[in-house]
């Protein structure tokens, strides 16, 4: 892996293989994506952080797969916490994000999961369009970070072993930055070898775990470190394969045409009843803070 004359890159995900180790992760970069989708509603900055690891993980999740093939959903519903609803979503590079809250509840630096949201789930939907398959998973919101909650179902219930780092930095008046970072172990299988489920802690993991681990929140969040410098501090002993991936966007899908043809899809007894006094039904799309006034 070449580093010289490369520049940091914000708003960028790369992805890179460890071949000797059975290894292959991603490392995403969120600048003037991540304050574009922030901006839409005045959070408090506790859940800033929050929704910020939540677009960093959805956009880790997204970039593992083949570019334009399907969708990586994220969200979150729960009772009795201070977050009702989170949810996330990336295709192809476009990624968008919103979280209710009760702003009569208060909301402090350092809360866990379940202080958070109380009872609750965090679903994983992962649509795949080449193969026209869904997949979905159900991570109990436990600990005090999403990032951890996941790494740990996919090591426990999808016998993936999996490491991510999620750092955030930042603040109102100066903006934020997100970095992220998920390493994977494959399965030996699928290259005729040993299956990963009949070892407890294969060597060739421990290493690159313990490589990848080192990682820190700075490393994560340097403007001034590339993500391939950053794998070349990592993995310099290693054979490292690297490709460059979808660039982050804000991506919200709303507009009025598309609004329009969903409404039409109801009858018109229904249509009549959402009108307003103007004639014309107002969708609210929270995603991006706008109201779309549909004649419909």
């Amino acid at each position: 892996m070449v580093t010289e004359g490369l520049a940091p890159t914000a708003d960028r995900t790369l992805g890179f293989m460890v071949p000797a180790r059975n290894a292959r992760g991603v490392v995403v970069r969120l600048d003037a994506t991540l304050n574009a989708i922030l901006a839409a509603h005045p959070y408090p900055q506790p859940l800033i952080r929050l929704l910020a690891e939540a677009l960093t993980l959805t956009a880790l999740v997204g970039a593992t797969m083949r570019q334009d093939d399907g969708q990586v959903t994220v969200q979150a519903s729960a009772k009795g916490g201070v977050v009702d609803l989170l949810a996330c979503d990336w295709r192809a590079g476009e990624l968008r994000g919103y979280l209710k809250f009760d702003d009569q509840k208060p909301v402090s630096e350092g809360l866990s999961l379940p202080e958070l949201f109380g009872k609750g789930y965090l679903a994983i939907t992962v649509d795949q369009e080449s193969s026209e398959e869904r997949w979905q998973g159900i991570v109990p919101l436990e600990g005090h970070s999403l990032g951890a909650a996941l790494e740990g179902w996919f090591t426990q219930s999808e016998q993936l072993p999996t490491l991510m780092r999620i750092g955030i930095t930042g603040d109102a008046e100066t903006g934020w930055l997100a970095g992220g970072l998920i390493v994977q172990h494959l399965a030996r299988a699928e290259i005729g070898g040993e299956r990963l489920d009949t070892v407890e802690q294969h060597p060739d993991w421990e290493h690159v775990a313990a490589l990848a681990g080192s990682t820190s929140t700075a490393e994560l969040t340097d403007a001034g470190l590339s993500a391939e410098q950053l794998l070349w501090r990592l993995f310099h002993e290693e054979q490292v394969r690297v490709v460059p991936g979808p660039k982050p966007v804000k991506g919200c899908r709303c507009s009025a045409a598309h609004i329009k043809d969903v409404l039409s899809r109801f009858p018109e007894a229904e249509r009549a009843g959402m009108r307003n006094e103007a004639g014309t039904i107002a969708v609210d799309c929270q995603f991006c803070s706008r109201v779309f006034q549909i004649a419909a």
